[in-house]
This record gives structure tokens, C-alpha cells and sequence, in this order.
């Protein structure tokens, strides 16, 4: 008897301590920030259509919308507000279901980034095939090739490696599914004479001038914090619709636990993670869309039963506070996103109240982040 009771008393400790673990927010919490956060953003841009004008003028649904709207679709999921989903309409519309300048058949993965939120809208809505026909045609070209080259920069796989599966699961055809390895395959196996991956330190280089010999100041490898943080997040895209019997799911898993557990002791202590990952003092300091990128991954994976809760809890609090409580301001505005680039002395200085150059993709990868952080945390 006093065994089983002791059994009890120490069962329902871990579970209270579990829960106290997870409660480091609540779901009201993340929705009213989230909220506050992209209230400020649709305020701020109540045209969809509106060209962005920073150095040049481009249109809105360049690589850095699209991450955006990425992320809003993930919003609606939790916070199903008709308005998030007329915006995104919208957006798609105005732009015809079309990639980039309207350019059905390029090749470049930041042009077609737009997509995985059409074949999204699609999804909701299949009576509009107008809103999945470019973008399918557009990826269809390309296969139609047998070209695999094109991922020349980690991003990439972000940009576009969802849309493949997307499209694979959507029409049930597998062939999105082998474009997609071959695509994967060159960038982590070939591109730049070896691959982007380096299996060593399960990071990747941001393109062929980041391999050795070429070293941050300390002698390190470069890693770019927002790079890595593509990559995961992509990874988590296509585990979440590749059928577990693919061929490739496997490894695509793999390279998404170690690439997560090699972050973890790279976290800084505040919860932030420097933009470059290898070397704290090379533009060191606290930046939110890396970071975002991290706790959305890792969140997924907790939440998906691929990362272990226990090991992964604990700096997923650590940055969810530090974008919750550092980077989204009472206002709504976003603090230390560093601009685009791709690498660390990019965009600098990343400051709490510096505007970056476009401030769509890091709301887009806190929405990301928020969504899950909502589905971890106890009601």
C-alpha cells in the first residue's frame, strides 16, 4: 500500500511539474500578441497590392510577403477571424495566383515562395482552382527539365521545398515528392563541390563563399542564424504532409532533430540567438527572426512527438519569452529583426526600435513560432 502510494505521490509530481513547465505562458497570451502584432502590420498595409518601395520598387509578393502570409494562414488556424482570410484572398487575387511579376515559369525559388500560401488558400477553398493553377505550372515546368540545380542558398529550401509537398499531397502524386529529394539532394550533398550541410556540426553554410576556408573572425565556421532557421522550418513544413512512406522521410527527419539539437547550446542566455551561431562577438546581439525560426521548429516538434519534450522545453521557453516579452512591443512593432541579407554583418545594427528594410518575413516567422507556442501550452 505505501509502495503504490508513493508511486502516486511521485507520478502526480512529475506530472504537476510537467504542466508548470508548459504553463510558461497562456493561450490567451500568445492570441493577444499575436493579434497586437499583425493588427499593427494590417493597419500599417491595408492594400494587399501595394508595391514595397525601399531601395527599388517591387511587388507585394516578393519572397518577404510571402513568408508573411505563411504565417498568417498559420494564425487562421488558431484564430479563425474572417478578416485574415479576406486579406489573404486579397493578396492572391490582386496578384492573379501568379509567382512573382506574374512569371510563371522561373526558376527561382524566392519568386515561387508566394505559392505555398496559394495552394493554402486553395486547400480552403477548392472551387478556386485559379488559385493553385500557376503555381502548378510553374513547378511542373521545372520538373518537366529533369533540372535539379537551382537551390544554390539554404533559404531556398525554405522558399520552396513546402510547395513540392504541398502539390504531392494535394493531386496525390509522388512525383513533387522525388523533384523535391533531387532538389534537396544537391543542396546538402553537392552544391559548392560538397553540399551546404556539414554533418560535423549538423549546421549549414549559407551558400558556396560560407564554406572553409572561409571563417568568421574567431576561425569558425559561418553559420547565419536566419539561415539555419529556414532550414528547420522547412523541414517541419514537410514532415508535417510527406507521407511517412516516402522513400526520403527518414532522412528528412534526421537532419531536422540534429539540426535542432545542434542550436540548443548555441541559445543565448537571454533566450535570443545571435546571428551567427559559431561566433558570439562577430555582430553578436539579440535578433528575432532566427530566433522565431528556432522556436517554431522546435515547437513542432515537441508538439508532433519528433523532439523530445524534456530536452527541448526549456529553450523553447527561453525564446518564446524573449520574442514575447523583448521583441513584439505594445504597439504591435516587431524589435530586433535583422534586414535581409545573408549573413551576420547584414542589416546591421539590429536595435529594439530599428525599422528593418521590410518588416513582412519576421512577423511571418513569429506567427509561425506563436501558433505552435498556443498548441504546446496548457489551456
Amino acid at each position: 500500500m505505501k509502495r503504490n502510494i508513493m508511486i502516486s505521490t511521485c507520478v502526480a509530481a512529475l506530472l504537476t511539474l510537467q504542466a508548470q513547465a508548459q504553463n510558461f505562458t497562456t493561450k490567451k497570451a500568445v492570441l493577444g500578441q499575436l493579434r497586437v502584432a499583425n493588427d499593427y502590420f494590417m493597419k500599417k498595409w491595408p492594400d494587399p497590392h501595394k508595391t514595397i518601395i525601399t531601395n527599388k520598387e517591387r511587388p507585394a509578393n516578393i519572397w518577404t510577403r510571402g513568408v508573411y502570409y505563411e504565417g498568417l494562414l498559420a494564425f487562421y488556424s488558431i484564430d479563425p477571424n474572417p478578416a485574415y482570410y479576406q486579406y489573404a484572398v486579397t493578396w492572391g487575387e490582386k496578384h492573379q495566383w501568379k509567382p512573382v511579376r506574374g512569371e510563371v515559369y522561373t526558376r527561382h525559388a524566392d519568386n515561387q515562395n508566394c505559392g505555398m500560401s496559394y495552394i493554402d488558400l486553395y486547400r480552403l477553398d477548392p472551387s478556386k482552382p485559379e488559385r493553385i493553377k500557376a503555381i502548378k505550372e510553374n513547378i511542373d515546368s521545372l520538373i518537366r527539365t529533369d533540372k535539379y540545380t537551382d537551390w544554390t542558398w539554404i533559404d531556398a529550401i525554405q522558399m520552396a521545398m513546402p510547395i513540392f509537398v504541398k502539390l504531392g499531397v494535394t493531386y496525390k502524386d509522388p512525383k513533387y515528392f522525388d523533384a523535391m529529394y533531387k532538389m534537396y539532394h544537391h543542396i546538402k550533398y553537392s552544391e559548392g563541390g560538397h553540399g551546404l550541410y556539414n554533418p560535423k556540426d549538423s549546421l549549414w553554410w549559407r551558400d558556396k563563399d560560407f564554406i572553409p576556408p572561409y571563417a568568421e573572425p574567431n576561425g569558425e565556421d559561418c553559420y547565419w542564424s536566419r539561415g539555419n532557421g529556414w532550414v528547420l522550418a522547412a523541414l517541419a513544413l514537410v514532415l508535417q504532409e510527406l507521407p511517412k512512406s516516402d522513400p526520403h522521410y527518414a532522412e528528412y527527419k534526421e537532419d531536422f532533430i540534429q539540426l535542432a539539437k545542434a542550436v540548443v547550446p548555441l541559445q543565448r542566455q537571454d533566450g535570443f540567438w545571435n546571428v551567427s551561431l559559431h561566433d558570439a562577438n562577430h555582430f553578436g546581439g539579440k535578433e528575432a527572426s532566427g530566433t522565431a525560426l528556432f522556436v517554431y521548429g522546435m515547437t513542432w516538434g515537441v508538439n508532433n512527438g519528433i523532439l523530445d519534450k524534456a530536452a527541448f522545453l526549456a529553450p523553447i521557453e527561453k525564446g518564446w519569452q524573449a520574442i514575447s516579452k523583448e521583441s513584439i512591443q505594445p504597439n504591435g512593432f516587431l524589435g530586433y529583426i535583422q534586414s535581409t541579407g545573408k549573413e551576420p554583418k547584414d542589416g546591421q545594427p539590429v536595435l529594439r526600435d530599428k525599422t528593418p528594410d521590410f518588416e513582412d518575413y519576421g512577423l511571418g516567422c513569429v506567427l509561425l513560432a506563436g501558433t505552435e507556442v498556443y498548441k504546446l501550452v496548457q489551456p
